[in-house]
């Protein structure tokens, strides 16, 4: 087995399929677990954090991939966070303004001027979030910073700032331990590459050593190529529309009218702040909006969508971008995250049987090859591809016809974006409807039959399925 080797002033890439390990090693180099065996070093000098706290006091900082901040605390105050002492006055209360004017201070220091210290955190986005934690990451000063997956979150200008920061921390001769599953991304930011499969490193490599088929080869061990995509350029699919939304207003959106057919794959693309993840919100119900309406046709009928209940019942799923917060129950098992929408279908007059509730589970797992100790572990010790399968296993159990896809492959490696991919393929030859929302053109060129373009809350421009399309196609209309 290869040792691990980050080196001073330089950008280490970390690479590896869901579950290879990334994750555990770097929240064993942050404090956050302790190694049941073996030794680390920081400059010849063996490293044995207890905890974070130990950690973070030995120069190692952490941008982790999902929702690192508290609601209810404000932004210096999250920034802040366990150093609060350094604010007190002599009568021992804590100075708010000496902290806010601090926390200005740092966030300003990366290129932040937009976001008010004195804010509460449960009032920005998601994106705005990561930024806060990047500030509370650098206020610290870090030799050692580990980026955990951190830019499926954000959009370009999120990442610039990141890519800012490690820029910096390079010149000054620190090390960045940078995981991610953007090839292109790894290759363009890190010196080296570190590839893990199953727990173990397969190498360190200089960049200019790897093509990107090299690196998925070296991750999966065997060989992927560029196959991940639809093959055929056949845009066809059923007349009849299952899904339609007309007119609708709700915050940023504006008018906006789509429908979305028995057997298509409708990619929607746009901005980070365009719109396009509002839109699927108010199509499974968790937006009201101000005017205009949501249906879901079958059989002749038409049930109006107002409510996430009712869009279950209608067979509609929805896999939301924020994973953690708003598609999972993390400390639940992947049993109750499975079954929850499918209680209904389980029930014998009013009464459950837990085998038969585990047996449903069971089967959803295995169906989409969810690596996991057992039916009962809690979703929250997977790894991010894992609990997606465990997100897309429950829509899948359930019977779901319609499918609201957010961001479906953020934060998750090429064999199970292989696997995602070859599903939804599989589900338009069986006649269900995609409405695929992606910030990845590739991605939304690569699957869909028809893709929408938003900007500013409206549709911009419909593109059919083309050989020919490219993402200069699409950017024009976005930007």
């Amino acid at each position: 087995m290869y040792p691990w080797i980050f080196t001073q002033g330089k950008s280490g890439g970390l690479i590896g399929e869901n579950g290879s390990g990334k994750s555990t090693l770097s929240n064993i180099i942050s404090g956050q677990l302790l190694p049941d065996e073996g030794k680390m070093y920081i400059q010849d000098k063996e490293y044995k954090p207890n905890n974070n706290i130990d950690a973070k006091n030995n120069g190692i900082g952490m941008i982790i991939q999902e929702m690192g901040t508290i609601n209810g605390l404000t932004v210096a105050a999250n920034i802040f966070l366990g150093k609060e002492d350094l604010f007190k006055n002599s009568g021992g209360l804590i100075n708010t303004k000496k902290m806010y004017s601090e926390a200005k201070r740092i966030l300003q220091d990366i290129g932040i001027d937009y976001i008010r210290s004195d804010e509460f955190v449960d009032r920005l986005g998601f994106e705005d979030r990561k930024i806060v934690e990047m500030a509370r990451a650098m206020y610290l000063k870090p030799n050692v910073l580990i980026v955990d997956e951190t830019t499926t979150a954000l959009s370009q200008r999120g990442r610039d700032i990141l890519y800012n920061i490690m820029e910096n921390m390079r010149k000054q001769g620190k090390t960045i331990i940078f995981i991610s599953h953007d090839l292109d991304e790894i290759i363009d930011k890190c010196d080296t590459i570190s590839v893990m499969r199953d727990g173990r490193t397969v190498g360190t490599y200089n960049v200019s050593e790897l093509t990107k088929n090299k690196i998925r080869s070296l991750m999966v061990g065997r060989e992927i190529g560029d196959a991940y995509y639809r093959s055929d350029y056949d845009a066809s699919y059923s007349d009849d529309v299952v899904m339609e939304c007309n007119d609708i207003r709700a915050g940023i959106l504006k008018n906006v009218s789509l429908k979305l057919h028995k057997g298509e794959i409708l990619g929607v693309a746009g901005l980070t702040d365009s719109g396009i993840h509002d839109i699927g919100k108010v199509l499974f119900g968790l937006i009201a909006p101000s005017k205009g309406y949501v249906v879901v046709r079958k059989n002749g009928r038409e049930v109006k969508i107002n409510k996430p209940a009712t869009a279950i019942r209608s067979k509609v799923g929805y896999v939301s971008k924020n994973r953690d917060q708003e598609a999972l129950m993390l400390l639940s098992s992947i049993k109750d995250n499975i079954t929850l929408p499918s209680l209904d279908l389980l029930k014998k007059g009013f009464i459950i049987r837990p085998s038969n509730e585990k047996k449903f589970a069971k089967k959803a797992a295995s169906d989409l090859n969810v690596k996991m100790r057992d039916i009962n572990q809690y979703v929250m010790y997977l790894s991010g591809g894992n609990k997606q399968k465990v997100v897309l296993s429950k829509w899948i159990a359930n019977g779901s016809e319609i499918l609201i896809l957010d961001c479906p492959t953020r934060g998750i490696d090429v064999g199970v974006k292989a696997a995602i991919y070859k599903l939804m393929q599989e589900m338009k030859k069986e006649g269900k409807a995609i409405l695929m929302i992606s910030e990845e053109l590739p991605e939304i060129i690569g699957m869909s039959d028809r893709i929408l373009v938003f900007k500013d809350g409206e549709i911009k421009h419909e593109f059919l399925r083309s050989q020919k399309l490219s993402e200069t196609d699409i950017i024009e209309y976005m930007i």
